[in-house]
C-alpha cells in the first residue's frame, strides 16, 4: 500500500511538480510551508489570477516546490 507521502516522493522524483504540489497542497501539516505550498497549487489552477495581482505564477510554484523539498527532505 501506498501513502500519500511515498507518492509525493514519487512525483518529486519524476520532476512531475504539478502533481506533487496537489498531493501536498492537501496535506493538513505542512508547518511554516503550507502558505509556499497551498498558494503554488492555486497559481497552478488560476494563474491568470496571480498575474492580475502582480504575482508571477512560476516564481510562486518554484518557492512551492523548494518549500516541498525542505519540508521532506527530498
Amino acid at each position: 500500500m501506498q501513502t500519500k507521502l511515498s507518492k509525493l516522493k514519487e512525483r518529486m522524483a519524476a520532476d512531475d511538480t504539478r502533481g506533487a504540489l496537489q498531493i501536498a497542497a492537501k496535506f493538513s501539516e505542512l508547518g511554516d510551508h503550507k502558505e509556499a505550498i497551498t498558494r503554488a497549487w492555486q497559481a497552478i489552477q488560476t494563474p491568470d489570477f496571480y498575474r492580475q495581482i502582480g504575482r508571477d505564477p512560476a516564481e510562486l510554484v518554484k518557492t512551492g516546490v523548494a518549500a516541498i523539498r525542505e519540508r521532506y527532505n527530498i
